[in-house]
């Protein structure tokens, strides 16, 4: 399978680049961003290619240009997107920036919900790992997830079991301590009511619908190594994505 950086057009390796910079914090709220004319020289691509660049990210909503001044990250009001699966897929493991502020409610052994244990290729009622969290975003915006994992992985990935952030992502964990690798991912979305948890967590009104943004990883092997689901609450989050049209 090639390279995701390969697949994609120069312009969104460029305008990914700079995301990752933005959730990372390296690029914090008011930092000014490379201007056309420095990305063109540092990506040695044409200035429209640059331009083209920025201009997602401005869609995207992650950056703001003033005239006269240069292009700039926008600022905690922001609307936060939800994270993009060609963006995961190339760093993925490392689902949240370092400066989120992410509450791990529980990392347990639990009986699995059938559709956790169909996306994990395991036998129905096998069990799974859960790891729940509560992401606040920096306007208060706030996105519960859970990353599911086969049972038998408790075994050589105790700490997938604990409460406490890992370094670098699960992902890079897993690698350290199996072997395996994460190569492709695949994700859907979806919308319905929210659970009573779920509105509990997410300060809700008592009918509220959510975003459901679903990610199975696989490794070389083509086995799922992990599937994720982030529940995101309705118009406080968006989903965009981009894609190169071929003979269109």
């Amino acid at each position: 399978m090639p390279d995701i950086e390969e697949v994609l057009p120069k312009y969104q390796q460029i305008s990914g680049y700079i995301r990752d910079q933005i959730e990372r914090g390296e690029l914090a709220p008011g930092a000014e961003v490379p201007s056309e004319r420095e990305l063109a020289v540092a990506w040695k691509v044409a200035r429209p290619t640059a331009a083209k660049a920025l201009n997602t990210l401005r869609q995207q909503g992650l950056v703001e240009s003033r005239r006269g001044s240069g292009t700039f990250v926008r600022g905690p009001d922001a609307v936060p997107l939800v994270r993009e699966s060609a963006g995961r897929a190339r760093q993925y493991g490392a689902m949240y920036a370092e400066r989120e502020p992410v509450d791990i409610l529980a990392a347990e052994l639990v009986g699995g919900p059938e559709y956790v244990t169909d996306a994990l290729g395991l036998a129905a009622g096998s069990e799974v790992i859960a790891r729940r969290r509560l992401v606040t975003g920096d306007n208060g915006d706030a996105e519960l997830s859970t990353s599911w994992f086969p049972g038998d992985l408790a075994g050589v990935a105790d700490r997938l079991l604990v409460t406490q952030r890992l370094p670098g992502g699960t992902a890079t964990y897993l690698e350290a301590v199996t072997g395996r690798r994460v190569v492709s991912v695949f994700d859907e979305v979806s919308a319905r009511l929210a659970t009573s948890e779920e509105r509990k967590r997410l300060r809700l009104a008592r009918t509220s619908a959510v975003l459901v943004y679903r990610l199975t990883a696989l490794d070389a092997d083509g086995a799922a190594l992990q599937f994720d689901e982030g529940i995101y609450p309705p118009e406080s989050w968006v989903f965009r994505q981009e894609y190169s049209v071929r003979g269109a």
